[in-house]
């Protein structure tokens, strides 16, 4: 599969099919960036919620089932917050009732919800570990660190949610551009707003940014098949990134209940929320959601609202219950299929490859 009409980039990160894998953090690791890379495509590592030596670990495994493969590592780059107890207070007294209700401890102390931002030891891993890409998200680090990780080769990718982060994201420094539709699940990768009415879905990005920037564009959000592939590169993207498709493979690590909630839930049924880590993200509608509204002044600032919900978390995620658990989906949910990884990889791209030469 190789008469792509666009090769800008299968040329730029080495790879052989346009799909690259989002990086889902806490859903995803080794095996599924295998199993990607191993159809074609481009695995990636999440590393915001993983310590060094479980990064270490992780590519060595990658290493070693795909050797000569390109590899995406993606950190978090975010600030992040002030301390603001009396905000935290506020939160964790509006889940009162719950803690009443599963028999959590309220007095306990709060544990810490955590996030690393990319820092002094993410560039370090990078230059030690020299992954062929490195992606970020909420936009892109302090200056002297992106410098050092460009110095490594590896190729700069980060996710833009308007026109207007797409230009700055060209004018500091990325390769190419994830185009990141309303339609994503998971964290909006948005930095130089936090307005979630300025949101544009990706058909109506993707062309924009395309006539925008000179860089290479990947389209991200609400493609779950061929067709959607199909449809980004018709519109000017070079590349698609998926998601949510991914999460119905068995290589994903996912909870049951938020498998349940994939099999089950209308595309209808998500919601960009606040409540489970403080900045907006997108997943299926569950309890604390219907019942706080999905956006809450309330929550503290990203990533601390989800330490208030951990003693909650605690008791029901043992249950098999997800009241109070994200359930990161996109809005192309109901075109997901249970196949490997590898298998619906190939199969996207060969279906839309078909369909270009028709």
């Amino acid at each position: 599969m190789s008469n792509w009409p666009d090769r800008r980039i299968l040329d730029l990160l080495g790879i052989a099919l346009p799909i690259l894998q989002a990086p889902m953090a806490g859903a995803t690791g080794s095996a599924m960036a295998i199993a990607v890379a191993s159809a074609g495509g481009l695995g990636a590592l999440p590393c915001a919620m993983l310590s060094g030596d479980q990064v270490r670990g992780e590519i060595e495994a990658f290493r070693t089932a795909c050797p000569g493969k390109p590899l995406n590592l993606n950190f978090f780059c975010h600030q992040p917050p002030a301390p603001d107890p009396e905000r935290d207070a506020r939160w964790k007294q509006a889940l009162k009732g719950y803690y009443a209700e599963v028999g959590a401890d309220f007095d306990a102390p709060t544990p810490v919800s955590n996030r690393a931002p990319f820092d002094e030891q993410g560039c370090l891993l990078v230059e030690q570990l020299r992954p062929e890409v490195v992606s970020f998200h909420f936009g892109l680090p302090h200056a002297a660190l992106l410098q050092r990780v460009k110095a490594t080769g590896a190729k700069v990718l980060s996710s833009a949610t308007t026109v207007e982060e797409a230009l700055w994201l060209e004018a500091n420094g990325c390769d190419a551009i994830i185009a990141m539709g309303y339609e994503a699940g998971g964290h909006r990768g948005m930095f130089l707003s936090d307005d979630i009415t300025s949101q544009v879905g990706t058909f109506a990005l993707v062309p924009q940014i395309a006539d925008a920037v000179r860089l290479p564009v990947i389209a991200a959000g609400g493609i779950g098949d061929h067709r959607g592939l199909v449809a980004a590169l018709a519109l000017g993207a070079s590349a698609v990134q998926i998601g949510t498709a991914y999460l119905f493979c068995p290589e994903a690590k996912v909870s049951p209940a938020h498998r349940r909630a994939l099999d089950t839930a209308p595309a209808s049924d998500t919601a960009l929320t606040n409540l489970f880590t403080g900045r907006p993200a997108r997943g299926i509608n569950n309890r604390i959601m219907r019942e706080l509204g999905p956006m809450s002044e309330l929550a503290p600032r990203f990533p601390l609202a989800g330490g208030a919900l951990m003693p909650l978390r605690a008791v029901t995620d043992a249950q098999g219950n997800s009241d109070f658990s994200n359930l990161w989906s996109g809005q192309a949910l109901r075109l997901g299929r249970h196949m490997p990884a590898e298998q619906l990889t190939r199969e996207i791209a060969s279906k839309a490859l078909a369909q270009i030469k028709q």
